[in-house]
């Protein structure tokens, strides 16, 4: 008997057969002789047949006799669709009898709301003479009703189409771990956006209790009070842009930054605040060094602010350089003219830039002028085994 391997699983070859010859078992542990091959879905595949070969009788009871072996739900249907053959795993599953699943039968067991999609997708596969896979559920003997993955591949013999041969696993528990992850990640969200809420109502209320002191505070102070009240604006800007990122746990660089430019344009001086972003490569980064850099560029723009005169239009220049295997910089360049800054308003810039690169391990050097532009080094994305 010639050597030949199946295609419904993996064969480990080694196994002596009788009058020398070399018996195939499937991973599942079932000894299978074959006879004769036939054709699935463009894939050398077998006619099977116990260790006695026979001679006439066509795959339909080769099928059964292989499929009776395999510890695996297994069907066959002909080229009307119509089912004519279920294997005892799939009638244990059921616990219906063979005659009950023939035909239509077996089409009792469906879930209801999984029926018409069911019916859908294999109808189109029929008419395509190609394979297909579908999740559904079905009713198990106790009354349960299970998820199963259905994948199935159609059947030729002697050039002609012959109907469909599946099989099927249980993926409930996939299921189930699927929708407690979506229900966990929906909760989640939902306490991200309470979180969000609340600290924007608290950045409100503290930039009105800056602008009530700072009205009441003696005329040299009051170039501080409006600096605080902007700066705490801008921290309120930084957080609804991180808010908003499409995927809050990696957040493409370029994109926020662009998001984030457009809305510091309208923070003070409509129409008199630029910020380009600039750069090739894609970057993604986490959270807290978006949240830094959101800082950065803010405080940069405050700057300028603080430095121009309110008729002076100020312009701040952002480009990314992500090349491939290297860490992603950013050149950071102030287009202010005049350095003078306002009254009574103290030039922290850099003292808070470095407090905001340090906790996001950003490296920093530079002023963020044309002579010496502001060099961001991000830090290296994080592995999972590391802390």
């Amino acid at each position: 008997m010639p050597h030949i391997r199946s295609a419904l699983g993996r064969c480990d070859p080694g196994f002596p057969g009788r009058n020398g010859a070399t018996l195939d078992t499937l991973t599942a542990g079932c000894p299978v002789w074959f006879r004769r091959a036939v054709k699935l879905g463009g894939s050398r595949m077998v006619g099977a047949a116990t260790g006695e070969e026979r001679e006439g009788g066509g795959i339909r009871d080769d099928f059964r006799r292989f499929a009776d072996f395999v510890p695996l739900m297994m069907w066959r249907c002909e080229e009307a669709g119509q089912a004519i053959n279920h294997n005892e795993c799939w009638l244990e599953f059921t616990g219906r009898s063979l005659e009950e699943e023939l035909g239509q039968g077996w089409r009792q067991g469906l879930h209801p709301d999984d029926f018409a999609r069911h019916a859908a997708l294999v109808d189109e596969a029929f008419a395509a003479r190609k394979p297909f896979t579908v999740e559904f559920r079905l009713r198990r003997h106790d009354g349960a009703y299970r998820w199963l993955l259905d994948t199935a591949r159609p059947l030729v013999e002697d050039g002609a189409f012959a109907g469909y041969i599946g099989s099927c696993f249980d993926i409930t528990d996939r299921k189930h771990a699927e929708e407690h992850a979506e229900a966990a990640l929906a909760e989640k969200e939902t306490l991200l956006a309470e979180i969000y809420h609340r600290v924007r109502n608290n950045l409100q209320v503290m930039v009105s209790l800056i602008g009530l002191y700072g009205r009441a505070a003696p005329e040299p102070c009051r170039g501080s009070f409006d600096a605080l009240g902007q700066r705490v604006r801008a921290i309120a800007l930084v957080q609804q842009h991180l808010h908003e990122a499409p995927h809050i746990a990696s957040i493409d660089l370029k994109d926020y930054l662009h998001r984030l430019a457009s809305g510091l344009g309208q923070l003070r001086r409509a129409g008199r605040i630029g910020v380009t972003v600039e750069g090739r490569g894609t970057s993604i980064v986490e959270p807290r060094i978006a949240n830094a850099l959101g800082m950065i560029v803010a405080e940069i723009v405050a700057e300028c602010l603080d430095a121009t005169a309110e008729t002076v239009a100020c312009t701040i220049a952002i480009n990314q350089a992500a090349p491939p295997g290297a860490p992603v910089q950013l050149t950071i360049v102030s287009g202010e003219t005049t350095a003078t800054a306002r009254p009574g308003v103290p030039k922290l810039g850099p003292r808070l830039i470095a407090a905001y690169a340090a906790q996001a391990e950003i490296a920093v050097r530079g002023e963020a002028t044309k002579a010496d532009p502001l060099l961001l080094q991000l830090p290296e994305p994080r592995t999972q085994g590391r802390a």
